[in-house]
């Protein structure tokens, strides 16, 4: 006798009398239960005190239950996530590339040491990272950082930053932009900035900010920034050797212009765009700035 043969020998199919029965146990269970259960699993133990034939067990009650129409719970619906970068629609339909980029604070060298910061990097599309320990990131730092890294990889299209003043300018001054800004549009870019106090758009750079901190961090005595920027560089190149298809097939990136460097002086020209929620009463808080959701500028 062949498997298949035995084993529809030893899990005979339910009758159309033990089904009725189940249901019949269910209305039981609903009309009288003190404890107001009439699942599967209530099913089963109601009908375990019945000794005249084997109790199916919970999942073919579940199954019998939803064949014969008698469940009253309604399926979750999953609805698929939206896309990456939704609110940009280039960047979500995988057009063009966008970098996150965050810093994690916190840190102290085992012994006593110093501080530590670290600029990380992360693009939406290929996964390229870049995570830089420093004693205190500082918003010249973060240019002179981010240029090297845009030289060696490639610009995107979109950088994204949280509202952190290093990356949006001193908040103190109406309408002022800084440094790292000015880079980005020096450079034909477009800083995004994501809504304060909310994680959703910042998950990539958060999830990778969490691998630098549970892979790098806390494996390794280190004496020394510099000893901490010798294994960051190395878990950094092994990060990208892994991700090396998803790298290859992300949207192009462009080259850095060989005289490109940060002119302060010049006047910042091009797009800045900031993600936020309005209040309650449609108003919009931005760069020292009341504005009204409805208005137009």
């Amino acid at each position: 006798m062949g498997r298949s043969l035995r084993a529809a020998a030893s899990h005979p199919p339910t009758s159309h009398d033990i089904e009725d029965r189940v249901l019949r146990g269910r209305h039981a269970l609903q009309t009288t239960s003190d404890l107001g259960e009439f699942g599967a699993a209530a099913i089963r133990r109601a009908l375990l005190t019945q000794s005249e034939f084997a109790v199916p067990a919970v999942r073919t009650l579940g199954r019998i239950l939803e064949r014969r129409g008698a469940l009253d719970g309604r399926r979750r619906i999953r609805r698929p996530p939206p896309p990456r970068g939704w609110y940009l629609p280039a960047v979500a339909q995988r057009q063009v590339e966008l970098d996150s980029v965050d810093i994690i604070e916190g840190l102290h060298l085992r012994g006593g040491g110093p501080h530590i910061e670290v600029l990380t990097v992360i693009s939406l599309h290929g996964g390229i990272v870049g995570a830089w320990p420093v004693l205190q990131v500082t918003a010249k730092g973060a240019v002179e950082l981010l240029l090297a890294h845009w030289r060696a990889v490639g610009l995107p299209r979109y950088v994204q930053f949280n509202n952190d003043n290093i990356f949006q300018g001193p908040h103190q001054h109406r309408d002022a932009v800084g440094r790292v800004v000015r880079l980005c549009l020096g450079l034909g870019l477009t800083p995004v900035f994501a809504p304060p106090r909310e994680l959703g758009l910042q998950a990539a750079i958060e999830a990778f900010n969490g691998r630098w901190q549970a892979k790098v961090w806390p494996r390794f005595p280190y004496d020394s920034v510099a000893a901490l920027q010798a294994q960051s560089a190395r878990y950094i190149t092994a990060v990208r050797h892994r991700a090396a298809l998803s790298i290859d097939s992300a949207p192009p990136r462009r080259p850095v212009a060989a005289t490109c460097h940060l002119d302060l002086q010049a006047s910042p020209r091009g797009q800045v765009i900031y993600v936020r929620r309005t209040t309650e009463h449609g108003a919009v808080h931005l760069l020292g700035r009341t504005l009204s959701a409805t208005g137009r500028y």
